[in-house]
């Protein structure tokens, strides 16, 4: 993916974040979220290492060796920045106290299941803490190529990959759009400027619903 591409992509994912919010990013793209997200709007990152407060990831000649983030890259740290064990972390996951999670994927379904961990006959370290991060969130984005580098879908009627969790997603980023997860069906929110709405649909193993409004471009 082209650099400018990408950086598109973060940052309109970047603008959905709320201020004040509690979020966790997961491995892959959603990482490269941090430098996206404005100093003043007072978000939080959790990461499930045991840090909330996580700050811009440092080069080695900045870094401190004692602070990684949960993808072992070197983190700083904002003010009012907390540090707990995993134990901890995972209570605050489990009962729901994240506002968003914000995760990679393989696959999405459009009924919002989630494929992000296994392909199968290809070696894989584990789930990590994606299960909990998927279910317990109070709501799941999802940033993510359009198509796999064979050009397949990654949005599909039905998740042919290892789930992860079920009916889980609420919102997709994607190179060439944004697609919101409903109870109608997956709504065409938004498409990337270098796209169009016929190319995200021939692109979407899915059905694929315009808004009432007029779809935005970012």
């Amino acid at each position: 993916m082209l650099l400018s591409v990408k950086n598109n992509m973060l940052k309109r994912a970047a603008r959905d974040i709320n201020s004040y919010s509690v979020v966790n990013l997961g491995m892959g793209y959603p990482l490269e979220l941090l430098p996206h997200i404005p100093d003043d709007l007072g978000v939080m990152i959790h990461s499930e290492n045991g840090i909330s407060g996580v700050g811009p990831v440092l080069g080695p000649e900045h870094s401190d060796r004692n602070l990684i983030d949960a993808g072992g890259g070197y983190v700083s740290v904002m003010p009012g920045t907390a540090f707990f064990d995993s134990a901890t972390s995972f209570a605050m996951i489990r009962s729901g106290r994240l506002d968003m999670s914000v995760l990679g994927a393989f696959e999405v379904s459009e009924q919002g299941d989630l494929a992000n961990w296994a392909i199968p006959n290809k070696f894989t370290p584990g789930m990590g803490g994606a299960v909990e991060l998927a279910q317990k969130a109070k709501r799941v984005h999802v940033i993510m190529t359009h198509c796999d580098k064979h050009g397949n879908p990654k949005i599909k009627s039905k998740c042919e990959l290892p789930l992860t969790a079920v009916r889980c997603v609420d919102r997709i980023y994607t190179d060439l759009a944004v697609i919101d997860v409903t109870a109608e069906g997956l709504i065409l929110t938004a498409v990337a400027s270098h796209s169009s709405v016929d190319e995200v649909i021939a692109l979407t193993a899915a059905t694929l619903k315009l808004p009432k409004t007029e779809v935005e471009v970012f």
